[in-house]
């Protein structure tokens, strides 16, 4: 429902239709050649002439479809907002019909693309509702409970919570985790002492627990939650598997290309490369661990203590 000049570009992935998941009605081609004849399908009801290509992405799903041109006058929007809508009532009757075990539709087959080139109406028998109150629910759910996208999309990966919110999880989950194994280093005695605490790992329901109401609901509004918010918190935690513990940088190897990189450098190059190249914040083991943090100045990509902090400079 978008102006008649309107042109759009769309990479097809999740197998989704207008009210559920998409269901292909044969098993001759693949779930995803099927969806996408299927996506091709809804832009030329859509009054579109559909183009597909082929984007050089590292990925399985990377055919792309295009709307460049439409196949109707200006003259025939009025009918063709019709023939849209009477497609959706069928999409939607045809996902409930789909619903069985078998995934096969009862229902006939869609509006042909080529009933909206010749900007011509579908005839009445063409879409058969099961009831009259499935069509008037569709009817309803397209016509007055449609709403666009707003056109700036709200960032929604706890990157825009307020930082002192994000360091206060981030300190309980450590402090929580750090006193998982507090009882076995204990006993373990002057061994304990010389070795950096890294405690143990919980797995994320039992750190959702550690927190209160409010702060998980705050977290339900962000894309992925409490897990999306450790996972970018990578200098304290490692998440995998569904558990959480906290990083050891002391057993973290360095990558391949940065060995290259540096193998030839001497020692004082090597520190001033990296003196260059970050220090820009603290380290957070530095500040908050109890044992500090488990590589050196030199090592360690973060300033230990304000002395070392660098401006941060726009490349």
């Amino acid at each position: 429902r978008s102006s008649y000049s309107c042109r759009y570009f769309v990479l097809p992935c999740c197998f989704f239709d207008f009210y559920g998941k998409y269901c292909r009605k044969q098993t001759k081609s693949t779930q995803y050649r099927a969806y996408l004849d299927f996506i091709t399908e809804v832009g030329s009801a859509c009054g579109f002439k559909v183009e597909e290509d082929c984007l050089r992405i590292p990925s399985t799903k990377r055919v792309c479809l295009i709307g460049n041109q439409r196949t109707y006058s200006p003259s025939c929007e009025k009918r063709l907002d019709e023939e849209r809508t009477q497609y959706i009532r069928e999409r939607y009757s045809y996902t409930v019909c789909a619903g069985d075990s078998t995934g096969f539709s009862k229902m006939k087959d869609p509006v042909s693309p080529n009933h909206v080139t010749d900007c011509s109406v579908v005839e009445d028998d063409v879409v058969q509702d099961t009831c009259g109150d499935t069509d008037c629910f569709a009817s309803n759910k397209w016509v007055a409970g449609f709403q666009p996208r707003e056109k700036v999309e709200k960032v929604r990966n706890c990157a825009s919570l307020p930082r002192d919110f994000v360091d206060n999880i981030v300190l309980q989950v450590a402090k929580a985790l750090l006193k998982v194994n507090q009882d076995n280093n204990e006993h373990n005695g002057e061994d304990s002492a010389k070795c950096w605490r890294k405690g143990g790992s919980l797995c994320l329901k039992n750190v959702a627990d550690l927190l209160d109401s409010d702060t998980l609901q705050k977290l339900k509004k962000e894309c992925g939650g409490l897990q999306t918010l450790l996972r970018n918190n990578y200098q304290v935690f490692e998440v995998a598997h569904g558990n959480v513990q906290i990083r050891d940088w002391s057993k973290e190897k360095q990558s391949k290309q940065k060995e290259k990189q540096t193998k030839y450098l001497s020692s004082d190059e090597k520190r001033k490369l990296l003196s260059e190249a970050c220090k820009t914040r603290l380290c957070w083991f530095f500040v908050n661990h109890p044992d500090g943090c488990p590589r050196t100045a030199e090592k360690c990509p973060f300033a230990h203590g304000i002395q070392e902090l660098r401006s941060r400079t726009n490349s």
